[in-house]
């Protein structure tokens, strides 16, 4: 799904409970890492990204084992190491805690 990631279009696919709401997203989605310069363009949908990997640390499933209405699972594997070796994920879980907390 082509689109930046500020936005983000009505999916037809199950909704899971672990999804980010608008709110999470609109929270997180500043946060979210810039492609590289001069790379090709991303077309993957990072909120899609997120939703994923919540998905397979709230239930444990296996990577592989993700639903196949998320992006390819191979895909949000390498997001998720990345952000997490940079300290990325850790920001963005951090800052939505505690911004949903003020709420």
């Amino acid at each position: 799904m082509k689109g930046n990631i500020y936005t983000y279009k009505a999916m037809a696919r199950k909704a899971y409970s672990s999804d980010l709401s608008d709110l999470e997203w609109e929270i997180l989605a500043p946060l979210i890492p810039p492609p590289k310069l001069g790379g090709h363009p991303r077309t993957t949908n990072m909120r899609e990204v997120c939703n994923a990997i919540y998905y397979q640390l709230k239930t444990g499933c296996q990577w592989n084992m993700l639903p196949r209405d998320f992006p390819p699972s191979s895909t949000v594997y390498n997001y998720y190491r990345k952000w997490q070796k940079r300290g990325v994920w850790r920001e963005l879980n951090h800052t939505l805690r505690d911004r949903l907390r003020e709420k």
